[in-house]
């Protein structure tokens, strides 16, 4: 059919109104990249917009030939896939149970999970309950406390609730046990949601940093995250350095700097994953 007058107007319109939405949501990233890499002065006088001014990459030399900064890269590496792995394992290991309403206590145990959304135990008992489990200073202070997200958890429940209940009655007919389905029927067909799960909780991980700061003393255990913290809480006390010194360099454009370099590698991740991840979304927040 040809399009009518109407349809053509539409189209006009919601194209503009896109490239309104999608120049609003580039212009702060732009502008961050582009404070990165402009001058201290240029900065101070606020002449910096989405093109840099004075360009330079001091900050970024002082930022990366610190050792530091690469063993808190490895670390954060490290914490995000061995996190990511136990959430998504754990996620799936108990979100498949509840998507069935003929297990025992099914009601129970939904309402115990989602309940923790709303309620915790707080600070105080979560350090202690860390610390008394001797967890303080390792790997699994970082990954085992937030195992598993609630939210997530509900998501991936109501995507296996959909999923045919025929195929699972013919792999039993077959002869294949509960884990046999789950793990050759169910997780395959899954692909979907447990990429969206794994961009989720990527992105958690990645930018965790409020966890390593309780639990990691040992600063060779600490992630990226949270030396760039320390390392903003350190150049913004510095007010009265001279022009030329790398520290007054630092509090200039050390936060732009830390942003750009803390979010670089979930945006060259997220091409790779942004296929499943309107799918996995949409299977998981449509009940039928």
């Amino acid at each position: 059919m040809k399009p009518t007058k109407a349809y053509r107007a539409f189209q006009v319109v919601n194209v503009i109104i896109l490239l309104i939405v999608v120049a609003i949501t580039l212009y702060p990233v732009l502008y961050l990249v582009a404070q990165s890499f402009s001058s201290q002065k240029y900065i101070y006088a606020g002449e910096v917009g989405i093109i840099p001014k004075g360009f330079n990459v001091d900050t970024y030399k002082t930022v990366m030939s610190d050792s530091q900064f690469w063993t808190g890269y490895k670390n954060t590496i490290l914490y995000t896939v061995v996190g990511t792995a136990i959430n998504i394992f754990m996620t799936m290991m108990f979100a498949y149970p509840l998507s069935k309403k003929k297990l025992i206590g099914h009601k129970f145990f939904t309402q115990f999970a989602v309940i923790t959304m709303y309620f915790s135990g707080g600070l105080i008992p979560n350090y202690l309950l860390v610390n008394s489990m001797h967890m303080k200073n390792s790997i699994w202070a970082i990954v085992i406390p937030g195992a598993i997200s609630t939210f997530n958890l509900m998501i991936m429940k109501t995507s296996f609730e959909q999923m045919p209940k025929e195929l699972e009655e013919a792999a039993a007919v077959d002869g294949l046990n509960t884990y046999g389905i789950f793990f050759r029927i169910v997780v395959p067909l899954s692909s979907a949601i447990i990429a969206t799960m794994v961009l989720f909780y990527a992105v958690g991980n990645w930018n965790s940093w409020f966890g390593p700061m309780l639990y990691l003393d040992d600063k060779q255990l600490q992630p990226v995250t949270l030396y760039l913290r320390n390392l903003i809480a350190s150049a913004s006390a510095v007010t009265n350095a001279d022009a030329g010194s790398d520290m007054q360099q630092i509090s200039s454009n050390i936060k732009s700097t830390t942003m750009v370099l803390t979010v670089l590698p979930i945006v060259c991740v997220y091409p790779f994953v942004q296929k499943y991840f309107v799918t996995g979304v949409m299977l998981g927040a449509v009940k039928e």
